[in-house]
């Protein structure tokens, strides 16, 4: 639950979900397009996945900028809060 809770699940999930999505593709995601389907289901589907297609590597961008902000963030506090415990004991 604490994963949850965590200040870095939502970007995480997102860059989870993006890698996901490209990796399928790459391995042949596309594969159903082979099958025979109504051509009004196909451009449906065809026009979901090309917004997908755009977008994510924006969602990608985003989510790994977040995580690198929070992250460094995290770290600083815990230098300067470290710097400041340091600095009391003597």
């Amino acid at each position: 639950m604490a994963v949850v809770r965590s200040e870095y699940f939502p970007a995480g999930a997102v860059l989870v979900g993006v890698v996901l999505f490209w990796t399928i593709g790459l391995l042949g995601g596309l594969s159903w397009l082979s099958g025979a389907q109504q051509p009004l289901a196909i451009l449906t589907w065809m026009i979901f996945i090309y917004g997908v297609v755009v977008l994510s590597p924006l969602a990608g961008i985003w989510a790994a900028v977040d995580l690198a902000r929070r992250w460094l963030r995290n770290r600083e506090a815990r230098r300067q809060q470290l710097g400041t415990a340091d600095v009391e004991s003597r």
